[in-house]
C-alpha cells in the first residue's frame, strides 16, 4: 500500500533538488522568445529561422561579426559545500550555410561559461568564435565549448572539425575531423551529455559524406568543477573572419540533474537571480514550477502503486545466459548514460514495441542501438524474451548482432542492445527521399543479402527459425551498406523434422502472405512471401501497398508488377529514381524472383535457397502466369492441408509449372551451413 507519509517525505526530499535543476526545450525557435528565453550579444539576433548568431541578410556586411546568445536563467553546474557535480545533457539544431561559397569561416561553438566583461564583438571574432580574443593563449574568463569550427587556423588540423575546448581556442581537449558540406546548408543534430560520475564530456554530432548523413561522437575527460564557478550560462557563440558563412540554431533542449544539497532552496542568496527577471516574475515561475512539480509527483505515486513489471529476475538472467553465445547482461545505469538518458535527440526510430535509441558505451568504445521495449503489455515481454533467446545464439553476416540485455524490475525496463547500424533501415532509402536515392549495385546486394540471411534461418542452423516479419523497416544497413535482418521479436523456432508453421498474432500489413489471413499459421512459405514483396520494394521503389490518389483505392505492390508483366511492360515497374542506372536482365530477374516468391499459391512459390540461387548466378525463371492467380489454401486443417501448405506434396494448380530442371538447384533449407556473422 501507498501511504501518505512516504509520498510527503518523498516531496519533502525531492522538491528542493528539482527546484536547482535547468530544464527547458524550445523546438522551434522564434523572435517570441528574445529576452524571454533567449538573451542575445553583439550581431546576435533571433528570428523566425531561429538564433541568427551572425547576420545574414545581403544588405549587410557580413564579414567580420560575432554574436552571442545565452539562455536566461544561470545552471547551478556544482555545489561549493558539499562540490557535489551535476549532470546535463543538451540536444540542438544547428545550421552553418556558406550560401553556395567555397570560401566560409569560422565557426559556431556551444559554451558553459561566466563572463566576466561586457561582449566585446570586435576582439573576439574570427577565430575567437565570439568568446576569447584570438591572440591570447587562453581566455580570461574560463569557459568550456564544444566547437564546430569551418576554418581551421592551425595546420595541423583538418579545415571542418569538432573539438572539445577548455579556456583556449588553440589546444582542444579531444579533436576530430567533421565531414560537411557547408556550401548546402544541411541542418544538423548535436547531443552534448556530461556524466557527474565519469566526468566524461561527451557530444553526438552529425554530419555529411558523399551526400549521407553520417554520425560521429567525441569525448574528453574534465572536472568542470577545476575550471568553472558554481553558477555559469549556457548557450552558443559564432564569428565570421574573412570569410562570410550563416551560423543559426533552431531548436533547443537542455536537461540537468538537482544537487541533492538543494543550496538553491535553502540558501537563496548563494544564488544569482536569473538574467532578465524581476521579483514578480520569480514569483510566478516558481508558483507555476511547484504546481508542476505537484502534480508530477502526484502522477509517479499514483503509478508507482499500480505499474506492472515483468516478472523477470534471477532466473530469467540464468536461462539467458545458458542459451546465449557471446551476449551480456547492462546495467540500466550503463545503458541510460549511454543513451544520454533515452534523449530524444538519440531517437534512431520508434517500432511496434517502443523506441530504438543510439548510444555509446564506453567500457566498450562501441556504438550501440538499445531498443528500449514496452514493458505494459504480454506481447512486449513476449518480444523480449524471443529476441534474446533466438537471436543470441545466431551468427551470420547479415543478421543485426545481438550484444546484450538488461531487465530492471524496479523501473519496468527492458532494453535490448544490437550493433548500430549507420546507414539505418531499407526502408528508409527506398521511400522517405534520401539524396542521392540507392544505386542499382547496392540494391542488388541488398537483395542476396537478405535472402542469404533467411536462408540461414531455415536451414543453416539447428532449428529452424521464422522470422514471421520480414519487412523493408527491419533491414537495416551497416556502413558499407550491407544488409542485416533485425527485429527477431516475432520469430519462432521450430525443428526440423516438424511441420514448420507457428499461430499467426503479429506480422505487418501487406507483407503477410495470403494464406495466413484463411490457416492463421505461419510457415517458410510465408516467410519467402514477404521476402518477395521486400524484393518488389527494392526493385520498383514502391511501398507494399500502393494507393491510387485521388480516389484513394488501394492495390498491392503484387497486384501491380503483375499486372505489368502480363501486359509485357514489366521494366516500367523499376523504380524512376534509378533514372534508367541498372541492368535491365538483373532488374527483370529481380522483379520475377519478388513475383514468384509472392505467389498466392503457397506451394509454387521459390524456395528460399532457390531464390538466393537465381540472384547469385545466371539461372533463368520460367514465365509466370500472364493473370495473377488466385490465392489456394485449405478451409480445414488436416494434416493433409499442412503437407499441401508445406510443399510436401505436388500441387495440381495449373498456373504453378516446374520451376526449375537444373540440378544445380538444390533445396539446402533441411541441412546444415556455415555461413557465419
Amino acid at each position: 500500500m501507498c501511504r501518505f507519509l512516504d509520498f510527503s517525505v518523498f516531496l519533502f526530499l525531492v522538491l528542493p533538488s528539482l527546484v536547482s535543476s535547468l530544464s527547458f526545450d524550445l523546438p522551434s525557435i522564434s523572435p517570441k522568445y528574445t529576452n524571454v528565453h533567449i538573451n542575445v550579444e553583439g550581431d546576435a539576433s533571433i528570428t523566425n529561422q531561429g538564433i541568427q548568431l551572425t547576420p545574414y541578410e545581403r544588405e549587410e556586411v557580413l564579414n567580420g561579426k560575432a554574436g552571442r546568445a545565452t539562455y536566461v536563467e544561470s545552471l547551478h553546474l556544482w555545489d561549493k559545500a558539499s562540490r557535489e557535480l551535476a549532470d546535463f545533457t543538451t540536444n540542438f539544431t544547428f545550421n552553418i550555410d556558406s550560401d553556395g561559397n567555397s570560401s566560409f569561416a569560422d565557426g559556431l561553438a556551444f559554451f558553459l561559461a561566466n563572463f566576466s566583461s561586457p561582449f566585446n564583438g570586435t576582439s573576439i571574432q574570427g577565430g575567437g568564435l565570439g568568446l576569447m580574443n584570438e591572440t591570447l593563449p587562453i581566455s580570461p574568463d574560463p569557459f568550456v565549448a564544444v566547437v564546430f569550427d569551418t576554418f581551421s587556423h592551425q595546420e595541423n588540423r583538418p579545415r571542418t572539425n569538432v573539438s572539445i575546448n577548455v579556456k583556449s581556442m588553440l589546444n582542444p581537449g579531444s579533436i576530430k575531423p567533421w565531414f560537411n558540406n557547408i556550401t548546402q546548408g544541411m541542418d544538423n543534430n548535436a547531443s552534448i551529455t556530461y556524466s557527474a560520475s565519469s566526468q566524461v564530456l561527451q557530444v553526438v554530432f552529425t554530419g555529411f559524406w558523399k551526400g549521407q548523413k553520417t554520425t560521429e561522437s567525441l569525448s574528453y575527460k574534465v572536472d568542470l568543477r577545476e575550471i568553472l564557478p558554481e553558477f555559469v550560462s549556457v548557450g552558443f557563440s559564432a564569428a565570421t573572419g574573412w570569410f562570410f558563412e550563416k551560423n543559426s540554431v533552431s531548436s533547443w533542449q537542455f536537461n540537468s540533474t538537482s544537487l541533492r544539497s538543494g543550496s538553491v532552496l535553502l540558501s537563496p542568496a548563494s544564488s544569482p537571480p536569473p538574467k532578465g527577471k524581476n521579483k514578480k516574475q520569480l514569483v510566478i515561475g516558481l508558483s507555476i514550477c511547484v504546481s508542476i512539480i505537484v502534480a508530477l509527483l502526484l502522477a509517479l505515486a499514483i503509478n508507482t502503486c499500480h505499474k506492472k513489471v515483468p516478472d523477470l529476475g534471477q532466473d530469467m538472467d540464468s536461462e539467458f545466459q545458458r542459451v546465449s553465445s557471446g551476449t551480456k547482461k547492462f546495467s540500466y545505469t550503463e545503458l541510460q548514460t549511454a543513451t544520454n538518458n533515452f534523449a530524444e535527440g538519440q531517437k534512431l526510430g520508434e517500432g511496434g514495441f517502443g523506441g530504438v535509441y543510439r548510444g555509446f558505451l564506453r567500457s566498450l568504445n562501441l556504438d550501440v542501438a538499445v531498443k528500449r521495449v514496452s514493458s505494459g503489455s504480454n506481447q512486449g515481454i513476449k518480444e523480449y524474451v524471443a529476441e534474446v533467446k533466438i537471436i543470441s545464439q545466431l551468427r551470420h553476416r547479415n543478421l543485426v548482432p545481438l550484444y546484450g540485455w538488461c531487465h530492471d524490475i524496479n523501473r519496468g525496463e527492458l532494453l535490448l542492445v544490437y550493433e548500430y547500424m549507420p546507414q539505418g533501415s531499407l526502408d528508409s532509402h527506398l521511400f522517405k527521399a534520401k539524396s542521392p536515392p540507392l544505386n542499382w549495385e547496392l540494391r542488388y546486394r541488398i537483395a542476396q543479402g537478405l535472402a542469404s540471411a533467411l536462408l540461414y534461418l531455415h536451414g543453416g542452423w539447428k532449428q529452424c527459425v521464422l522470422h514471421r516479419d520480414i519487412k523493408s523497416s527491419n533491414v537495416l544497413l551497416d556502413s558499407s551498406f550491407n544488409a542485416k535482418l533485425g527485429d527477431f521479436g516475432l520469430a519462432s523456432l521450430v525443428d526440423h523434422e516438424n511441420a514448420p508453421r507457428k499461430t499467426l498474432d503479429g506480422g505487418t500489413l501487406g507483407y503477410i502472405a495470403p494464406e495466413c489471413s484463411s490457416t492463421l499459421q505461419t510457415t517458410k512459405e510465408s516467410d519467402v512471401y514477404s521476402f518477395g514483396i521486400v524484393a518488389l520494394e527494392i526493385a520498383t521503389g514502391q511501398r507494399a501497398i500502393l494507393v491510387n490518389e485521388p480516389e484513394g483505392v488501394k492495390i498491392t505492390l503484387v497486384e501491380w508488377v503483375w499486372n505489368l508483366y502480363g501486359m509485357e511492360k514489366l521494366i516500367e515497374a523499376a523504380d524512376p529514381k534509378l533514372c534508367g542506372n541498372f541492368e535491365r536482365p538483373k532488374m527483370e530477374k529481380l522483379m520475377m524472383i519478388g513475383l514468384w516468391c509472392a505467389h498466392p499459391n503457397s506451394t509454387c512459390r521459390l524456395k528460399i535457397s532457390e531464390a538466393l540461387h537465381c540472384l547469385t548466378s545466371s539461372e533463368q525463371l520460367p514465365p509466370l502466369p500472364q493473370k495473377m492467380p488466385k490465392p489456394v489454401y485449405p478451409t480445414s486443417f488436416s494434416s493433409q492441408h499442412w503437407q499441401i501448405l508445406e510443399g510436401h506434396t505436388s500441387s495440381s494448380n495449373n498456373s504453378c509449372p516446374s520451376r526449375f530442371t537444373s540440378s544445380s538447384i538444390m533445396d539446402t533449407s533441411s541441412t546444415s551451413h556455415s555461413h557465419t556473422h
